[in-house]
């Protein structure tokens, strides 16, 4: 799960020009990202083509933390 998370931390840090060490498993992504539901579909077809997996929308209907979204990406892999 770390590897899911940390590989999470560098995309979204990378996408949206914020400092890696500021975001948690337990941060909430809107916030800590700064982010749209528009940019969170864009973050999550860049997660999909970075996994080579594919996550269904209702999956990630309420996702809301770093950690909940990994644990889906887990599931997936």
């Amino acid at each position: 799960m770390s590897d899911v998370l940390a590989t999470l931390f560098d995309l979204s840090s990378t996408r949206f020009n914020k400092p890696r060490e500021e975001l948690t498993p337990e941060s909430d992504l809107f916030q800590a990202l700064a982010i749209d539901s528009f940019q969170a579909m864009e973050l999550l077809t860049e997660i999909e083509e970075k996994f080579g997996i594919e996550v269904p929308d209702y999956e990630i209907q309420d996702i809301r933390t770093f950690q909940a979204l990994a644990e889906v990406i887990q599931r997936r892999l």
